[in-house]
């Protein structure tokens, strides 16, 4: 970020206040980027850890959905990021219903909760992921495009449907279908460049899987959008207006390093390796659309994927 904010990240409250909003999984890749996008625009982030201990406030109970922060003032909007990293580790049954579970249950809880308050937030925004279509092929997906079948599409739909307390309470509900983040802090890409920078990256299975993927910059700016934009509700793509295949982020990867992408990684090694999860993490993918943000006039910093790993890691 640059010393002085964006225009589109200002405080937009006439009164000049700044925005007080709560942040789950605010330790995260996203959430941390998020708290200083915005602190440097204005606003006041809380960041809620997860505890039932009210003395560690501010905080909040995942087995309650109970609130523990200053409530002098109310809060105007919650961004819900909260849930167990799907990508660490095999799917066991055990690592499923945690899955499952850290997102779920507590989002339904936390729902329940804001629409009980005496000054309900006016904008709850809730993490989801682009997931909820499973593996798609060739097909290009729009926000009202039908969702698929399987656990991580099946879970998607629990999360997003768990939110429905709040919307019923007369909050404005978004559900942010967050892509791949990019960023070498962490993530994929982090994952992905100690193979590539000594030369041992390459095609992944088929290399056909779509790829939808966003910069972690323009998640945040996205975030921040959906939290001033009164007009978006329901579900909202947060990926790049250019999804790729494997083969071609592959390829574009290696020339940013400047190394070779010769040694492809086989689906058998992959489904041996890593089981139920690469499968769906690794061979599987759709190209999803960020529809209704383009609709809305929102701009992306970073629509194209070359210059973007170029700016990363080159």
């Amino acid at each position: 970020m640059s010393s002085a904010p964006p225009e589109d990240l200002q405080p937009r409250d006439s009164s000049g206040d700044p925005k007080r909003v709560l942040i789950t999984g605010a330790s995260g890749l996203v959430g941390t980027a998020l708290q200083a996008a915005l602190a440097e625009a204005g606003h006041e982030p809380i960041a809620l850890r997860r505890s039932a201990d009210p003395t560690q406030a501010p905080c909040w109970d995942p087995a309650t959905g109970e609130i523990h922060a200053d409530r002098d003032r109310a809060w105007d909007a919650v961004v819900h990021l909260a849930g167990d990293n799907i990508g660490a580790g095999r799917w066991t049954t055990a690592k499923k219903q945690r899955i499952t579970g850290s997102r779920v249950g507590p989002t339904e809880r936390l729902a329940s909760s804001l629409a009980g308050l005496e000054q309900p937030p006016q904008v709850l925004v809730s993490a989801s992921a682009i997931g909820i279509f499973g593996d798609r092929g060739a097909e290009r997906l729009t926000e009202e495009s039908a969702v698929g079948e399987g656990f991580v599409p099946e879970t998607c739909i629990a999360w997003e449907a768990a939110t429905r307390p709040a919307e019923e309470g007369g909050i404005r509900v978004v559900h942010a279908r967050i892509g791949i983040v990019l960023d070498p802090a962490g993530g994929a890409l982090q994952k992905m460049l100690p193979p590539f920078r000594l030369g041992l990256g390459g095609v992944t299975g088929s290399g056909k899987q779509g790829m939808s993927w966003i910069a972690l910059e323009d998640v945040v700016r996205c975030l921040l959008f959906l939290l001033e934009e009164q007009g978006l509700s329901g579900p909202v793509h947060c990926v790049a207006p250019s999804a790729v295949d494997n083969r071609t982020f592959t390829k574009a990867l290696g020339k940013a390093l400047g190394r070779p992408t010769i040694l492809p990684l086989p689906s058998f090694l992959i489904r041996l390796l890593f089981g139920e999860m690469g499968q769906t993490l690794l061979l599987e993918g759709a190209f999803v659309e960020p529809t209704k943000l383009t609709q809305a006039g929102f701009a992306f910093r970073h629509p194209e994927l070359g210059p973007l790993l170029r700016e990363l890691v080159g």
